[in-house]
């Protein structure tokens, strides 16, 4: 959906900002729609690595750089012709004064969420491009750069997977062997385990990406 929602034509330079499952998942979905170059921004090593291994994807890593000035520098200064903020609410600073500001204002309570991506995503599209959202906002963001979003054209399309619509198109193209999300899956634990490897995954170790849980299993993690 989120693919879908940025109106990908063949031959379009992608953007994903967020490469954990939502963002690895849009990734492959963006090349299953035709995107000719795709740019995965994260800061986690492994997420980067799995970006460009499985997904041909070029990466940024934004405590490495300036995301904007890079982007600018791989695409002529036009930028990307499709963005997607697979992030939302809680996107960290990455080295930036705006999201240190959102750090601020969300744990003083001044604002409900940390719109960085979102503001970067705006000023990195390209004039007449799409900018879509399913990382997941809550609430009330600060300095959005609406003056940016109207000036450039750009169109802003946003929602959580509507899944009733969206599961039997991917099941379907599973059985055609169209797709493999399997690729994702980096753990796979009891039912036991699953306390820990949310503390595993929130805090991003082990380069844990993906967990299934399966009830009977064994109490061991198995690592791909």
């Amino acid at each position: 959906m989120a693919a879908e929602n940025a109106e990908i034509e063949h031959g379009d330079t992608v953007a994903i900002w967020g490469c954990g499952p939502v963002g690895q998942f849009a990734l492959k979905s963006s090349r299953f729609f035709g995107a000719e170059r795709l740019i995965a921004i994260d800061n986690v090593p492994e997420r980067l690595e799995m970006a460009a291994r499985e997904c041909g994807a070029e990466t940024i890593n934004f405590d490495e750089v300036n995301v904007y000035d890079t982007l600018m520098e791989m695409t002529k200064g036009i930028g990307p012709d499709r963005c997607i903020d697979a992030v939302g609410c809680e996107a960290l600073a990455g080295g930036s004064a705006d999201g240190y500001i959102d750090s601020l204002k969300t744990s003083t309570f001044l604002a409900t969420d940390r719109v960085h991506v979102l503001r970067q995503a705006i000023w990195s599209c390209r004039k007449g491009g799409t900018i879509s959202i399913p990382g997941v906002y809550i609430g009330a963001g600060d300095m959005i750069p609406v003056g940016s979003l109207m000036n450039k054209g750009l169109t802003l399309k946003t929602g959580q997977t509507h899944m009733q619509k969206y599961m039997p198109i991917c099941l379907e193209r599973i059985e055609n062997g169209e797709i493999d999300p399997s690729f994702i899956i980096t753990h796979e634990v009891s039912l036991e385990d699953a306390p820990e490897m949310y503390h595993t995954f929130k805090h991003k170790q082990d380069g844990c990406i993906k967990v299934v849980l399966k009830p009977g299993m064994s109490k061991r993690a198995l690592v791909h």
